[in-house]
């Protein structure tokens, strides 16, 4: 019989903006090299989640363990160097360097220079190895995407937190997007993803976790959030 570990271990999450409840009550698992998709309406605590699981708002009550270690508290570079990497809405990326510098800086937050790291990113997306000496700032969107993908992917992280990472872009630059999540997935990481297109999301996922209003309306399998589901929580059921 088949057992799983599990790799990120959500208790009882509240998080709080000023007097605003932005999170409350909210649990959840992920195992090694599991995919769970988190769908809910805009202002549901999606991107809220994510910032709180990288480090980057402090929840006021419950529990966050990566790896069997606590990192409710830890700062956003400590969760980066544990191997949890968040991609927010937006590229992540820094406009003023280059494509290589910015490859560089993330290697450097991961906590050393890795052997075949650039050549890996640049296998990946070889588009950025012939815009390697270009400021980032002047790429298009898409490319944009691409060198915070490699940023990610470059340092085989243990779990990526993909948020939103499609919002618009072409739809060939969406699939570019999921190929690559599921290509560091192959490669043994565990995702967690933000998706506007629910249906692409849950077609990727093993599970789902639907937020509403900061809490969490419903979770289970992937494959049992069909369109009745989608209608009751999204107030409509959303198309890849």
């Amino acid at each position: 019989m088949s057992t799983t570990t599990t790799l990120l271990s959500v208790h009882g999450l509240e998080v709080r903006y000023g007097p605003a409840l932005a999170l409350s009550g909210v649990s959840f698992d992920v195992p090694e090299k599991g995919a769970l998709a988190v769908l809910g309406a805009n202002g549901a605590g999606k991107s809220t989640l994510a910032r709180t699981l990288s480090g980057l708002v402090p929840p006021v009550a419950g529990r966050v363990a990566f790896a069997g270690r606590d990192i409710t508290a830890a700062s956003p570079s400590a969760v980066r160097r544990a191997g949890l990497v968040h991609l927010p809405e937006g590229r992540g990326v820094f406009p003023g360097l280059t494509v290589h510098e910015n490859l560089r800086m993330a290697l450097t937050a991961a906590g050393a220079e890795r052997a075949g790291a650039m050549d890996r990113a640049f296998t990946i997306f070889p588009v950025l190895a012939e815009r390697r000496r270009q400021r980032a700032g002047t790429l298009s969107g898409g490319e944009q995407q691409m060198l915070g993908l490699a940023r990610a992917l470059m340092i085989s992280p243990r779990l990526v937190i993909a948020d939103e990472l499609s919002l618009g872009l072409a739809p060939t630059l969406v699939d570019v997007v999921f190929e690559s999540l599921e290509r560091a997935r192959a490669a043994g990481a565990a995702i967690i993803m933000i998706e506007q297109f629910a249906h692409r999301a849950l077609e990727f996922a093993d599970r789902c976790l639907v937020l509403q209003r900061g809490t969490v309306a419903w979770s289970g399998p992937a494959g049992a959030a069909g369109d009745e589901v989608l209608r009751h929580y999204l107030g409509a059921a959303e198309t890849a």
